[in-house]
């Protein structure tokens, strides 16, 4: 089994073989992809197979993990919780110092988050890995429930249309591109900047919000903007 420092009780197995199915991509992207029309565009005739297989994704006695190293050896895992009643995904990061893993985002009925940015998103997709999951398009997509940024760059549906494109069968991945940025994480899009270097933002139910009393402690909140960031972290003031 698959072990996470601080979650070593938990049925953890490698998900990689899920990732070559262009049916997963839809039902990992499941939570943000809100309405009859969203649902439409990505599943298209695939409905009851996609359900199979998000079946098989909660079988209660393994969960799928999936995993994304970034170039400061940190790595974000993609944990399937499959507790009966309490199913969700929780996008947990480690780094070989820490005791335990933390919890950057949490994709479920009682959701955390946002964990990332959008220039956290494509920097963490687009870092070099010398193991594990090095495609830009797999981690873009597996890292998107994170998102929550009230200030998308122009070309973010491009970057998005593209991995949609490489990854899955939908057939009009442009508009789907654009329902998933309209609508991101179950959360309102936050509002990010730098403080002192560190990328923090202002949302309610965020542990990268210092002013939430859950939110991680400044040295996580600054290791984990740096890693995000590959270093180069660059932001705007927050909005009044």
């Amino acid at each position: 089994m698959l072990k996470i420092p601080g979650h070593e009780d938990r049925p953890l197995v490698q998900g990689t073989a899920y990732l070559d199915d262009p049916l997963f991509w839809p039902v990992h992207l499941g939570t943000c992809l809100r309405g009859e029309d969203a649902q439409r565009a990505a599943f298209g005739a695939d409905w009851d197979a996609a359900m199979e297989l998000y079946r098989a994704l909660s079988a209660e006695h393994e969960w799928p993990v999936f995993s994304v190293p970034l170039s400061s050896r940190h790595t974000i895992h993609v944990v399937y919780r499959n507790i009966e009643g309490e199913h969700g995904v929780d996008y947990l990061i480690h780094h070989p110092a820490w005791c335990a893993a933390e919890t950057l985002a949490v994709d479920d009925g009682h959701f955390m988050g946002p964990g990332t940015a959008w220039p956290e998103l494509l920097s963490a997709a687009r870092q070099p890995a010398d193991e594990g999951l090095d495609d830009p398009d797999a981690r873009l997509l597996l890292l998107f429930p994170t998102l929550g940024d009230a200030h998308l760059p122009d070309d973010a549906a491009a970057a998005l249309t593209t991995a949609l494109t490489a990854r899955t069968v939908i057939e009009e991945p442009a508009e789907v591109a654009r329902m998933l940025l309209e609508n991101q994480g179950q959360w309102t899009p936050a509002h990010w900047w730098l403080e002192d270097g560190v990328r923090i933002n202002a949302g309610g139910h965020s542990y990268r919000n210092p002013s939430n009393a859950f939110a991680l402690p400044p040295p996580r909140l600054s290791e984990i903007s740096n890693a995000l960031n590959n270093g180069t972290a660059t932001g705007h003031e927050p909005s009044s």
